[in-house]
Protein backbone atom coordinates (compact mmCIF):
# COMPACT_ATOMS: atom_id res chain seq x y z
CA UNK A 1 0.00 0.00 0.00
CA UNK A 2 3.16 2.47 1.02
CA UNK A 3 4.70 2.22 -2.29
CA UNK A 4 1.49 2.63 -4.22
CA UNK A 5 1.12 5.94 -2.76
CA UNK A 6 4.49 6.75 -3.42
CA UNK A 7 3.68 5.85 -7.19
CA UNK A 8 0.66 7.90 -7.01
CA UNK A 9 2.35 11.32 -5.40
CA UNK A 10 5.03 10.33 -8.01
CA UNK A 11 2.79 10.43 -10.89
CA UNK A 12 0.93 13.51 -9.59
CA UNK A 13 4.36 15.45 -9.49
CA UNK A 14 5.40 14.41 -12.76
CA UNK A 15 1.77 15.78 -14.03
CA UNK A 16 2.12 19.22 -12.38
CA UNK A 17 5.77 19.52 -14.12
CA UNK A 18 4.63 18.52 -17.75
CA UNK A 19 1.86 20.95 -17.25
CA UNK A 20 4.58 23.58 -16.74
CA UNK A 21 6.75 22.38 -19.71
CA UNK A 22 3.15 22.56 -21.60
CA UNK A 23 1.90 25.62 -21.11
CA UNK A 24 1.67 27.76 -24.13
CA UNK A 25 4.10 30.96 -24.16
CA UNK A 26 1.68 33.97 -24.70
CA UNK A 27 4.31 36.76 -25.47
CA UNK A 28 4.70 38.69 -28.00
CA UNK A 29 8.39 36.96 -28.92
CA UNK A 30 6.75 33.62 -29.21
CA UNK A 31 5.48 32.13 -32.47
CA UNK A 32 3.75 28.69 -32.58
CA UNK A 33 5.00 26.06 -35.18
CA UNK A 34 1.13 26.70 -37.52
CA UNK A 35 2.58 31.30 -37.32
CA UNK A 36 6.14 30.14 -38.72
CA UNK A 37 6.55 31.50 -42.30
CA UNK A 38 2.97 32.65 -42.19
CA UNK A 39 2.15 35.80 -43.77
CA UNK A 40 1.30 38.35 -41.25
CA UNK A 41 -0.08 41.82 -41.38
CA UNK A 42 2.09 44.51 -39.54
CA UNK A 43 0.23 47.80 -38.41
CA UNK A 44 1.43 50.60 -36.65
CA UNK A 45 0.56 52.25 -33.25
CA UNK A 46 1.58 54.57 -30.31
CA UNK A 47 0.51 52.71 -26.82
CA UNK A 48 -1.39 54.71 -25.15
CA UNK A 49 -1.38 52.94 -22.14
CA UNK A 50 -0.35 49.71 -19.92
CA UNK A 51 -1.72 47.85 -16.78
CA UNK A 52 -1.12 44.53 -15.93
CA UNK A 53 -3.24 42.06 -15.66
CA UNK A 54 -3.34 37.65 -15.31
CA UNK A 55 -3.60 35.29 -17.96
CA UNK A 56 -5.27 32.61 -16.12
CA UNK A 57 -3.67 29.06 -16.56
CA UNK A 58 -4.93 25.97 -18.15
CA UNK A 59 -7.64 23.41 -17.30
CA UNK A 60 -7.41 20.18 -18.30
CA UNK A 61 -8.70 16.74 -16.82
CA UNK A 62 -4.49 15.85 -16.47
CA UNK A 63 -4.67 17.79 -13.40
CA UNK A 64 -8.23 17.03 -12.06
CA UNK A 65 -7.12 13.24 -13.18
CA UNK A 66 -3.89 12.78 -11.20
CA UNK A 67 -5.45 14.91 -7.93
CA UNK A 68 -7.93 12.64 -8.07
CA UNK A 69 -6.14 9.27 -7.90
CA UNK A 70 -3.74 10.79 -4.81
CA UNK A 71 -6.62 12.18 -3.11
CA UNK A 72 -8.39 8.54 -3.51
CA UNK A 73 -5.64 7.16 -2.77
CA UNK A 74 -4.77 8.96 0.10
CA UNK A 75 -8.43 8.57 1.62
CA UNK A 76 -8.49 4.85 1.27
CA UNK A 77 -5.79 4.56 4.01
CA UNK A 78 -8.89 5.97 6.60
CA UNK A 79 -11.13 3.82 8.20
CA UNK A 80 -12.14 0.39 7.43
CA UNK A 81 -14.66 -1.24 5.71
CA UNK A 82 -17.36 1.26 4.71
CA UNK A 83 -15.48 4.63 6.30
CA UNK A 84 -12.46 3.17 3.72
CA UNK A 85 -15.08 3.44 0.71
CA UNK A 86 -16.71 6.42 1.95
CA UNK A 87 -13.22 8.02 2.49
CA UNK A 88 -11.92 6.72 -1.01
CA UNK A 89 -14.68 8.66 -2.84
CA UNK A 90 -14.39 11.74 -0.88
CA UNK A 91 -10.45 12.01 -0.94
CA UNK A 92 -11.09 11.25 -4.66
CA UNK A 93 -13.25 14.61 -5.14
CA UNK A 94 -11.79 16.44 -3.20
CA UNK A 95 -7.97 15.91 -4.79
CA UNK A 96 -9.54 16.17 -8.22
CA UNK A 97 -10.40 19.49 -7.29
CA UNK A 98 -7.25 20.35 -5.83
CA UNK A 99 -5.53 19.17 -8.67
CA UNK A 100 -7.69 20.60 -10.32
CA UNK A 101 -6.73 24.43 -8.73
CA UNK A 102 -2.83 23.53 -9.15
CA UNK A 103 -2.98 23.01 -12.55
CA UNK A 104 -4.75 26.28 -13.16
CA UNK A 105 -2.23 28.51 -10.27
CA UNK A 106 1.16 26.26 -11.93
CA UNK A 107 -0.20 27.73 -15.62
CA UNK A 108 -0.70 30.93 -14.53
CA UNK A 109 0.68 33.89 -16.05
CA UNK A 110 1.10 37.56 -15.46
CA UNK A 111 0.32 39.78 -18.50
CA UNK A 112 0.20 42.77 -19.70
CA UNK A 113 -2.72 45.13 -21.47
CA UNK A 114 -1.74 47.43 -23.76
CA UNK A 115 -3.39 49.97 -25.32
CA UNK A 116 -3.11 51.06 -28.63
CA UNK A 117 -3.84 53.77 -30.87
CA UNK A 118 -3.09 52.52 -34.08
CA UNK A 119 -1.80 54.93 -37.36
CA UNK A 120 -5.35 54.98 -38.89
CA UNK A 121 -7.35 56.38 -35.48
CA UNK A 122 -8.42 53.36 -33.76
CA UNK A 123 -7.08 52.46 -30.67
CA UNK A 124 -7.24 48.59 -29.88
CA UNK A 125 -6.34 46.90 -26.35
CA UNK A 126 -4.12 43.73 -26.46
CA UNK A 127 -2.89 41.23 -24.23
CA UNK A 128 0.20 38.95 -23.99
CA UNK A 129 2.02 37.73 -21.42
CA UNK A 130 5.09 39.90 -19.98
CA UNK A 131 8.18 39.38 -21.59
CA UNK A 132 11.35 40.58 -20.25
CA UNK A 133 13.03 41.40 -23.74
CA UNK A 134 10.01 43.91 -24.57
CA UNK A 135 9.58 46.47 -22.21
CA UNK A 136 7.14 48.65 -23.27
CA UNK A 137 6.40 52.24 -22.05
CA UNK A 138 3.22 54.63 -22.84
CA UNK A 139 4.09 56.88 -26.17
CA UNK A 140 6.41 54.19 -27.78
CA UNK A 141 5.67 53.62 -31.32
CA UNK A 142 5.14 49.72 -31.83
CA UNK A 143 4.08 47.34 -34.54
CA UNK A 144 1.08 45.46 -34.23
CA UNK A 145 1.80 41.82 -35.90
CA UNK A 146 -1.23 39.25 -37.10
CA UNK A 147 -1.73 35.99 -37.65
CA UNK A 148 -4.16 33.11 -37.99
CA UNK A 149 -6.36 35.31 -36.07
CA UNK A 150 -3.68 35.96 -33.41
CA UNK A 151 -2.14 39.38 -32.73
CA UNK A 152 1.05 40.38 -31.03
CA UNK A 153 2.54 43.48 -29.98
CA UNK A 154 5.98 44.17 -30.52
CA UNK A 155 8.64 47.00 -30.06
Amino acid sequence: MKATQTLLIAAFTASALVLTGCASNLSGSSYSRADARAVQTVRMGTIESLRPVQIEGTKTPIGTLAGAAVGGIAGSGIGGGRGASIATILGGVAGGAAGSAIEEGVTRTQGVEIVVREDSGISRAYVQAVDPSQRFNIGDRVRIMSVNGASRVTL
